[in-house]
């Protein structure tokens, strides 16, 4: 609707317009920035987190299970240290994989792990020796709403959609 004064014409109604043309992808915007910040901080928790937890267990190699030593590691202790080091991690999500160089990998939620792996050390055995390699693994899904709209991601199925973040830590024991 135009008005005309004084020799000027006004238009109303125009700054709702405006708001809708520039305040609603300023918004989205906004949360997109809001959402990758705290995805990329949840992966570098998780990769910083394991890696740790991966120097926790590689300076309690065997001379830590002969006596007097007392510092034998446990599975416990290391998904501990890495629970500490995550903080951003829920540990009823993060999954984490316990590759020894020699036996059978161990897997359970990172909760799990802290509760019912307190004794036995680990590595056990021939793979706790100097020089053998151990490798902890871990997986954090991400859950986002705005993941459908990143490339590669492919099409929504179910809101959030997840993004699975892994992180591995190879190391070799120390002592």
């Amino acid at each position: 609707m135009r008005i005309h004064m004084k020799g000027h014409y006004h238009s109303r109604g125009s700054s709702a317009l405006e708001f809708t043309l520039v305040g609603v992808p300023l918004m989205f915007l906004l949360v997109c920035i809001f959402e990758m910040s705290r995805a990329m901080w949840s992966y570098h928790s998780l990769a910083y987190a394991v890696k740790e937890g991966g120097r926790y267990a590689v300076v309690h190699g065997q001379t830590c299970t002969i006596p007097p030593n007392s510092c034998t590691v446990t599975i416990s202790a290391i998904a501990t240290t890495i629970q500490s080091m995550g903080q951003a991690l829920p540990g009823d999500a993060v999954t984490l994989t316990f590759t020894p160089s020699v036996g059978t990998a161990t897997t359970c939620l990172m909760r799990d792990c802290i509760a019912n792996y307190t004794t036995g050390a680990w590595p056990a055995g021939a793979a706790n020796a100097p020089g053998e390699n151990v490798k902890i693994s871990a997986v954090y899904p991400f859950r986002s709403a705005m993941a459908m709209f990143w490339p590669g991601i492919g099409p929504l199925r179910s809101s959030p959609a997840v993004v699975n973040f892994g992180a591995v830590s190879r190391e070799s024991i120390q002592y």
